[in-house]
């Protein structure tokens, strides 16, 4: 593109966008349906798109602030305070989103997690609000 048509392009007002309005998830339906999990079982769902997506989960164990003088203060053997106790649950995070907590358990010397209480979808989609 050149120049000239990167200015005029430039020139024009932006498009405002909104979003579609919501469609109700079974046909043939004039009003929305309340349940939503009936109305995802009633239809052929192909999840196969997105099964290879990758995600990142990640355990958190606690967290803490400090000012910035501590930080640099930190060597070998410093030990930081979190803001958990031994007794409370992990927050289990899937791209940095809370899904579960769990407690540690120790499989063949590696570490993992056993899922105490998962968060059901709805509760996750509250907290995004």
């Amino acid at each position: 593109m050149s120049d000239d048509e990167n200015n005029e392009a430039d020139d024009q007002p932006a498009e405002d966008y909104a979003a579609a309005p919501l469609k109700d998830l079974q046909e043939g339906s004039s009003a929305p349906s309340n349940n939503t999990a009936q109305a995802m079982d009633d239809q052929d769902i192909n999840l196969d798109v997105i099964l290879d997506v990758p995600i990142t989960i990640s355990v958190e164990i606690g967290r803490t602030q400090v000012p910035i003088r501590d930080l640099l203060r930190y060597s070998q053997g410093s030990v930081v305070e979190l803001d958990r106790l031994v007794s409370e649950p992990l927050d289990v995070l899937v791209n940095n989103t809370l899904i579960a907590h769990g407690e540690v358990v120790v499989v063949d010397d590696q570490f993992g997690i056993r899922l105490t209480d998962v968060i059901s979808p709805s509760e996750r989609v509250k907290k995004l609000k």
